[in-house]
């Protein structure tokens, strides 16, 4: 589609008006949370509605423990300190996923240990787990990266065999699944998170999923100040804290939001899935672009439709980086709603560089001035680094995939193809 690129002056691609803003909010979102107010019980992990989504979350995936949190960052903690992650201690994750994976391992004063991803689903590369297991790896800590779930069946065996605990961080994969089975329910444990951006949103929120008693009664306890919360309301409650413990319940007003929206989260799982499946037929069909892989084994609700391009198909004589941004000025300027959601791995960040901030001496990566057992070179994660460099994010926060209408979608790749049928203009 030859013509005057937006980005220079001609006409743009997207029409206004297209885009639909998330979350949906329905009048019955807004009559469950008036209900919360005309109730008076604002808060408490006994709060009709915070169990009433426990219920609904356990009914909708199958787990025995559903365990409600303030944020899924909160619930991953609680998940950690459940498996009997403490100082010292070695937590393997991938080296690409939001700081939320690894904020809370650094929380008990453990050890983030980073693996490079494969570049095909974007997932922590399992063959290469095992290689980073040590005397002191306690748990494995998977990410099903915009929600496709990560290789679990060999993750499983990692798990079983070097006796790890393994918790899912399905923070972006509400309604994946994997080999038939729902994520959430694959691992010892697993954490969503409910935030605005997610495809069940309660603005903040999360959950433990498990169905292992022994860690649905330890998250309890680290969720209310170390108490031994019964399940029903104690006549008298002694407060005492049996173990170190945060505020982490959540509330009744994003609870009942939530509610309210898993009532339609499968219909925006299958927009978000009908979305992604059209662009990937489309994009695949411009040279040069390379759209999500999903094997068929397992199936993705696209929390983010990330695509990479191929810079020796385009020939490309300057860095994949800086092609990478003028591509999305050039599309955004035709109205496609893109960005890059994040520019470097994890392990590049400068917590990991500095090894220094936030801790005494230097804990918990240099016990007792011992030299760091563990060093994070952003080198030792080329995929991950090839990843950021060569990819872009379509349809991102406010204008997620699991709402737009096709028509959106079509103009979306009408954007691609005249964007790439003039990408001398791009690069001039």
């Amino acid at each position: 589609m030859k013509g005057k690129l937006a980005i220079n002056g001609g006409p743009k691609t997207v029409p206004d008006g297209l885009k639909k803003k998330w979350p949906e909010i329905t009048q019955e979102d807004k009559d469950a949370v008036m209900g919360v107010l005309d109730r008076g019980i604002l808060t408490g992990v006994h709060g009709p509605e915070a169990t009433g989504l426990e219920r609904d979350w356990a009914a909708f995936t199958g787990s025995k423990h559903v365990l409600s949190f303030n944020s899924g960052t909160a619930a991953i903690h609680s998940a950690l300190f459940a498996a009997g992650v403490g100082p010292g201690d070695e937590v393997i994750t991938t080296a690409f996923s939001f700081s939320g994976s690894f904020h809370p391992i650094l929380q008990q004063n453990a050890v983030p240990v980073f693996v490079d991803i494969d570049l095909a689903t974007y997932n922590i590369d399992a063959s290469q787990v095992e290689a980073k297991i040590s005397e002191r790896t306690k748990a494995l800590l998977p990410v099903h990266i915009h929600g496709l779930p990560a290789d679990m069946d060999e993750l499983l065996a990692l798990g079983k065999k070097y006796n790890l605990v393994v918790i899912e961080d399905a923070c972006q994969a509400h309604g994946s699944t994997y080999k038939g089975r729902m994520c959430g329910t694959i691992g010892e444990m697993a954490c969503f998170s409910l935030n605005a951006t997610k495809n069940l949103s309660g603005g903040e929120g999360g959950f433990i999923n498990t169905d292992n008693d022994e860690y649905a009664e330890r998250a309890r306890m680290i969720r209310t100040f170390g108490e031994k919360v019964l399940a029903e309301k104690e006549k008298i409650r002694p407060y005492y804290s049996f173990t170190i413990g945060w505020n982490y319940r959540t509330q009744e007003l994003p609870a009942a939001f939530a509610r309210s929206q898993l009532k339609r989260m499968p219909k925006y799982n299958g927009i978000a899935q009908r979305n992604g499946q059209y662009l990937t037929t489309e994009l695949g069909k411009i040279p040069g672009l390379l759209p999500p892989y999903v094997p068929a084994d397992r199936t993705t609700i696209y929390h983010k439709y990330r695509l990479r391009f191929d810079p020796e198909v385009l020939g490309l004589k300057i860095p994949a980086a800086d092609f990478r941004n003028q591509l999305l000025d050039a599309l955004e300027a035709e109205g496609v709603e893109a960005t890059v959601w994040h520019v470097t791995p994890l392990p590049s960040f400068p917590i990991f560089q500095r090894l220094n901030e936030g801790y005494v001496q230097g804990a918990p990566w240099l016990p007792q001035g011992e030299p760091p057992r563990v060093k994070y070179d952003p080198a030792e994660y080329p995929q991950a680094l090839r990843l950021m460099d060569t990819s872009i994010v379509v349809n991102t926060e406010p204008y997620p995939i699991y709402l737009q209408d096709m028509e959106l979608m079509e103009h979306y790749v009408a954007a691609f193809r005249k964007v790439f049928d003039n990408l001398d203009e791009v690069l001039g």
